[in-house]
């Protein structure tokens, strides 16, 4: 059964039609036609030939067909096996137009179905043909208009699959994008933050190297830190990416309980920071504490980088129940902004911060030196972390 739909689906629906009216022709003027009065063949090839071109206009050709059985029933020509060609064209046009259209053929061929009943019906018995034929054409009538339905419905639920999978697939490519875009944020926090720091601790090892030898092997050794620190943080953002990376599970991504940290090598590399934590920091959830940690990293790092010797810097940190305040400010003599904005620095941080329906602002103070304020909204965090 299932090679033969799989063959009828392959068969071009004018040759299907052809095929089916050759097939009923032939069912009934039997396999000699020529034996048929010449009228009679002539008759039942009108009936039939329409039905040929039945998906193309349904109500034409029921038209065409309900002509044909007229002139059939005109002539007193009594009724042939050709005849089902009405069933045919009513189950077309209920399955392919309209209901309207379907009404009418529906309203056509129960007249015909009476006027046939009242010359050809048995004596005594008219209602007889007119229930059984009436019921077959209902019957008819009711299957096309079902199938369209049900076709109708099998579209919409194939339109509906595509457009939920193009809409998949457009939610997993904004996925790999925002994912894109969190990395390259991590990496440059990451590398940016611990090469500035060893970039400064190595010019402070070429200045002491002889003047004061201890310093320069201190600061070598700072270098050294901050090197794996630099590989630690990597390995650990990357290994978040794998399911089964162990090294993230054994090193949690950085928080507030590691600014003191950051603070202490901001001083070892030559920028003295002092930390200031105002509140309970417990409910803030681990993603907005990695977003405090890499702001606070990201500005004291500009602030090493862009501002002279013997600058400070100032973090403040302060928790509520629904947001965190962040304050970094430094007292360095220069106005110009800390890096190309067209970078991942502060566009970056600024992105951090509206990933959590929070705001950042940078800029000169007025009497020199730099500020930096983020809000980062705690409901935006946990609904992220859930």
């Amino acid at each position: 059964m299932c090679v033969l739909l799989r063959k009828r689906a392959q068969i071009p629906p004018v040759a299907f039609d052809a095929l089916l009216t050759a097939v009923i022709f032939v069912a009934s003027v039997g396999p000699w036609p020529e034996l048929q009065p010449p009228g009679l063949l002539v008759l039942q090839v009108a009936l039939l030939l329409p039905l040929v071109w039945r998906r193309r206009a349904p109500l034409v050709v029921f038209g065409a067909v309900a002509t044909a059985a007229s002139a059939q029933w005109l002539i007193g020509v009594q009724p042939l096996p050709a005849d089902v060609a009405l069933l045919v064209a009513l189950y077309t046009v209920a399955k392919r137009s309209p209901w309207p259209h379907t009404l009418l053929a529906a309203a056509v061929l129960e007249g015909g179905i009476l006027l046939a009943s009242i010359r050809w019906g048995p004596e005594g018995r008219f209602l007889v043909p007119v229930l059984f034929l009436t019921a077959l054409a209902t019957a008819v009538a009711i299957t096309g208009m079902h199938l369209k339905t049900r076709r109708a419905y099998l579209t919409s639920v194939e339109d509906r699959a595509v457009r939920l999978e193009r809409e998949r697939d457009q939610q997993a490519q904004l996925a790999v994008a925002e994912e894109r875009a969190r990395i390259a944020r991590e990496m440059h926090d990451i590398v940016t933050h611990n090469l500035s720091v060893m970039v400064a601790l190595a010019d402070a090892a070429v200045y002491a190297q002889f003047r004061s030898p201890g310093r320069a092997t201190g600061a070598m050794q700072q270098i050294s830190d901050t090197g794996r620190q630099a590989l630690t943080d990597m390995r650990r953002s990357l290994g978040v990416l794998r399911a089964d990376e162990p090294f993230a599970q054994r090193h949690p991504l950085p928080g507030i309980a590691q600014l003191q940290s950051l603070v202490d090598q901001m001083r070892a590399a030559g920028l003295p920071t002092s930390l200031a934590l105002e509140g309970d920091l417990a409910p803030v959830p681990t993603t907005a504490q990695l977003s405090v940690y890499r702001l606070v990293q990201e500005a004291l790092t500009n602030a090493l980088k862009h501002t002279p010797p013997g600058t400070r810097a100032d973090v403040r940190v302060r928790f509520s129940a629904k947001t965190v305040t962040i304050e970094i400010t430094d007292d360095g003599r220069t106005t110009q902004a800390p890096g190309p904005t067209t970078g991942h620095g502060i566009p970056g941080m600024r992105e951090r911060a509206a990933a959590y329906g929070g705001t950042l602002q940078a800029g000169p103070l007025p009497d020199g030196g730099w500020r930096v304020s983020a809000h980062i909204t705690l409901a935006d965090a946990e609904d992220d972390a859930s």
